[in-house]
């Protein structure tokens, strides 16, 4: 059985491709990144979902889809024309809440519609969010300088959201299905910080500064942190089409889902492993 693993370098991608190695499947990615590198056996193809033509399709039989509603149609019409019988896409969890409407939910129709088996993943906050958020400032400075320190997330761990992806990918009783992924608990803000400064074994504070002030520090980092504030902080809607902030009830409970034991038979990794798991990106 034959892989391609799409968005490979990716947060969640590079831990699919490390295990589908490790379960023993051969396995293609598709990489626009020269530099890429990747467990020995895997076949590298030098190409772009926005180039739907170097996609590496030959005896392919499973695919791990990235989102990118452009060339969705295009690709998945390959996908199917080449003989891929099961494709596995990483969604969000935006999907079920509503908020998505013009990115992952026009990748996940265009799949279904493909007449192949399928599987959606919709994970919730991403720990590597926190890295890409706070990195530079503890790494320079020891102390996180932002809003709402009280602020809870249901952070997952990205490797259980590519376990979640391979055993959708390699075994039966997931076709048809959508995965909501959630961490195995809440953590504020402040508690994220605390357990990097835990792993880190050094303290990190968390410095409180208004949204406005939280808003303007993240447009000062650039990449990501930046083109992301505006949403992260209440500023701007997730999707054009979906509901706005004022319209969400958020007194609703956030609350843990079982997802991911219930899939894996193991409970989901917390934070706090998370942080230690990528301790060095702090140091």
């Amino acid at each position: 059985m034959k892989v391609l693993v799409t968005g490979a370098t990716g947060q969640v991608g590079r831990h699919v491709v490390e295990q589908l190695v490790a379960a023993g499947a051969s396995v293609v990615v598709l990489t626009r990144r020269a530099d890429a590198v990747f467990p020995a056996g895997v076949t590298v193809a030098r190409g772009d979902l926005l180039t739907p033509s170097s996609l590496p399709l030959a005896d392919v039989s499973r695919m791990y889809l990235f989102p990118e509603p452009r060339t969705a149609r295009e690709v998945v019409a390959r996908a199917v024309a080449s003989g891929v019988t099961r494709i596995v896409t990483l969604s969000s969890g935006a999907v079920t809440g509503g908020f998505d409407t013009d990115f992952q939910l026009p990748v996940e129709q265009v799949v279904e519609a493909s007449g192949l088996e399928w599987t959606h993943l919709r994970p919730g906050d991403f720990a590597s969010n926190t890295l890409r958020l706070w990195g530079r400032m503890i790494r320079s400075s020891r102390v996180v300088r932002y809003a709402a320190p009280s602020a809870p997330s249901l952070a997952i761990h990205e490797a259980d959201i590519a376990a979640v992806a391979v055993a959708a990918l390699l075994s039966d009783g997931h076709t048809g299905r959508w995965y909501d992924l959630t961490g195995p608990e809440l953590v504020t803000r402040r508690e994220q910080v605390g357990a990097i400064g835990a792993a880190l074994g050094e303290e990190v504070r968390f410095e409180e500064v208004s949204p406005v002030e939280a808003r303007d520090i993240l447009l000062a980092q650039g990449g990501w942190a930046a083109e992301n504030a505006d949403f992260l902080l209440g500023f701007a809607d997730y999707s054009a089409d979906g509901p706005s902030f004022e319209d969400v009830d958020w007194s609703a409970p956030l609350l843990p889902l079982p997802t991911v034991a219930e899939v894996l038979g193991r409970p989901a990794r917390t934070y706090a492993q998370w942080a230690r798991d990528n301790v060095d990106a702090f140091r």
